[in-house]
């Protein structure tokens, strides 16, 4: 991942991520990333764009950026993605984004009216705008819709949005975070979320034909290979790092600009193994070996992990510090993601739906029903076998 910036021109309520004074990244440190690759590992390299709002770096930043990383020997490359919001998106950054086969995701949390209450007023227009400029050029874009403490009371109506419209997205929740408390009276309970997740995926088992909800795709998926295949749900530590606007380099993008969570820079060039001797590596290696002690005799160990990292250091804080002090710098009790119980409901409603329909499907074979409802409605097995 590589952020340009954590500057964004909008102010949504619940985001913990921005920071109006950020930098901007210059094109030297996208030079010191290629460099950096040499050798770093034999993988393929996909990368993406995020911020902040990664537009605000301009045209001549991409123009050049794509150019380095599509075209150097240094590594093997796999693609190219961004996140944005797309208010800054043109003719010309589209004809770009074209030419190089960039897949965007932009944030809308479905009809105007709920969008603009969480995101602020004038952002559905805007977004909608650059998105038609990216469709007009060819570019790929897909949605992610936020649902928080107000949204999730509107599930059908933003389901039926992005329905109507044939717009494939993606599931977030608001989040809490080490940065601040804004985010806090947006975000679900466990058991809210959980609820929500189950409803959803009600909605999506009428009309796997018409849209993709993917977090629904890889939860049935994961399922069933008995492996997480969403960052959610896997093991990500040092197959996922992003680089900030200073060269900085660090486990996930949702730790950009945060001291601590520093693991090295690209000017250095530094080897995995020098990664990993940091502080930051060392907090995530203990959220991992809690996860593998605490959750072993967990029916979906396998498949989830634990939940995300960084959820669990952002309740770790919660559970440990006072105030707003966020120094982690002190080892402490690690926690897992506190949304462990609506990740339990969702897997566990897909592991027993599984189960009854492989059940049935067994009586069907000695019991032919001639009276069987042909317009039923997908089932789990067909969402795990989806390709």
């Amino acid at each position: 991942m590589i952020v340009p910036t954590l500057n964004c021109p909008s102010n949504c309520n619940y985001c913990w991520g921005s920071e109006k004074k950020s930098k901007m990244m210059n094109i030297q440190i996208i030079k010191e990333i290629d460099k950096w690759l040499d050798g770093f590992r034999e993988d393929h390299v996909h990368f993406t764009f995020h911020g902040g709002e990664p537009l605000l770096a301009g045209y001549d930043f991409y123009k050049e950026a794509l150019s380095i990383l599509k075209n150097s020997e240094t590594h093997k490359e796999a693609g190219f993605s961004l996140q944005s919001n797309l208010w800054l998106l043109d003719e010309k950054l589209a004809k770009l984004f074209s030419q190089y086969d960039v897949a965007i995701s932009t944030s809308i949390d479905g009809p105007k009216e709920i969008n603009d209450y969480q995101r602020g007023e004038g952002y559905f227009d805007k977004t909608m705008k650059g998105y038609e400029i990216a469709i007009k050029n060819g570019v790929h874009v897909s949605f992610i819709s936020t649902f928080t403490s107000y949204s999730k009371d509107f599930r059908d109506e933003i389901y039926n949005f992005f329905l109507k419209n044939r717009y494939n997205f993606k599931l977030h929740t608001a989040l809490h975070s080490i940065r601040g408390n804004n985010a806090d009276k947006w975000v679900l309970t466990p058991q809210e979320h959980g609820k929500l997740l189950i409803g959803l995926l009600d909605n999506y088992l009428n009309d796997l034909d018409k849209i993709e909800i993917k977090d629904f795709d890889h939860i049935a998926k994961s399922s069933f290979i008995r492996r997480g295949t969403l960052c959610t749900f896997a093991d990500c530590m040092g197959d996922t790092l992003a680089v900030g606007w200073d060269g900085n380099i660090y486990p996930c993008y949702r730790f950009v600009g945060i001291d601590q969570y520093v693991m090295g820079n690209v000017h250095n060039s530094p080897s995995m193994e020098e990664l990993m001797k940091s502080k930051s590596w060392n907090i995530l290696m203990e959220f991992k070996n809690h996860v593998d002690e605490n959750c072993s005799e967990c029916n979906y160990i396998k498949f989830c992990r634990g939940g995300c990292p960084y959820n669990g250091i952002v309740s770790s804080a919660e559970n440990n510090l006072s105030g707003n002090d966020s120094n982690l710098e002190n080892n402490f009790q690690l926690s897992v993601d506190p949304q462990c119980l609506a990740y339990k409901m969702i897997f566990k409603e897909v592991s027993n739906r599984a189960s009854k329909e492989l059940l049935n499907s067994s009586i069907s074979l000695f019991h032919h029903d001639k009276n069987q409802n042909k317009t039923k409605k997908f089932t789990i097995m067909d969402l795990m076998l989806k390709r």
